[in-house]
């Protein structure tokens, strides 16, 4: 079953693909678990995938770090920025609403962009993502963390069955996988056509690099079964 050897990947600190489902983005994203994260998974993330590089978190980590999403702090802040107010996003096409969050930085980094800051960026996250899975964490969360920085955070839905983006998707497999539920995701684009890699090509890639691709309703109905969910 490819949901489990997606989990057994992950759980390894290899690479796995998620195509979400072609009614939604109908992309393919390159998926790992925050915690194992180095430089050179960074290198491989933009050179390979070339999207944006993003950190999804367990929606109680994301509560425990006190994150909000970007569009909560649009409504707020555009009582003094009319702007906000006119680019705020409820037009998506493929969905009800962002799942963006803040963009960080670790404090023991420099610029923030280069490969060992982004890796150290996205470990510390799921380090502390673990010990937030128990209780709150904002405190630490703002010691150990600057913002704006180069590393979007994205909170995940309270569950894969509410919402099915790659930030749901990917969180949901690292937890039926068993380890920090914070992964690194980056969407696979094509240089060729300038649109996002082909399902087709994205197979071709994971079979040329032994990587499993599993799709988005894969992972739903497996975390349905083991959560004894129905409907």
């Amino acid at each position: 079953m490819e949901v489990e050897r997606a989990a057994k990947d992950l759980r390894e600190g290899r690479f796995v693909l998620i195509h979400d489902s072609g009614e939604r983005e109908n992309e393919v994203d390159l998926v790992m678990g925050a915690q194992f994260v180095e430089p050179h998974h960074v290198a491989v993330l933009r050179r390979d995938a070339g999207g944006l590089i993003c950190v999804p978190l367990h929606r109680r980590i994301a509560d425990n770090f006190g994150l909000p999403y970007l569009t909560e702090i649009y409504r707020v802040a555009s009582e003094k920025f009319g702007l906000l107010r006119g680019i705020f996003p409820h037009d998506l096409p493929y969905d009800e609403r962002s799942a963006f969050s803040l963009t960080v930085n670790h404090r023991g980094t420099r610029t923030g962009i280069t490969d060992r800051d982004r890796a150290l960026t996205i470990r510390e996250v799921a380090r502390l993502g673990a010990r937030a899975l128990n209780g709150s964490a904002v405190e630490e969360f703002g010691r150990n963390f600057r913002s704006p920085g180069h590393v979007p955070l994205l909170p995940a839905a309270r569950s894969v069955l509410e919402r099915q983006g790659h930030t749901e998707l990917s969180v949901a497999l690292a937890e039926m996988a068993g380890i920090v539920p914070v992964t690194v995701i980056c969407e696979m684009l094509d240089g060729e056509t300038h649109a996002a890699l082909s399902l087709e090509k994205a197979r071709e890639y994971a079979e040329e690099r032994g990587l499993v691709l599993v799709g988005g309703r894969e992972i739903v109905e497996e975390y349905r079964r083991r959560m004894g969910c129905s409907g």
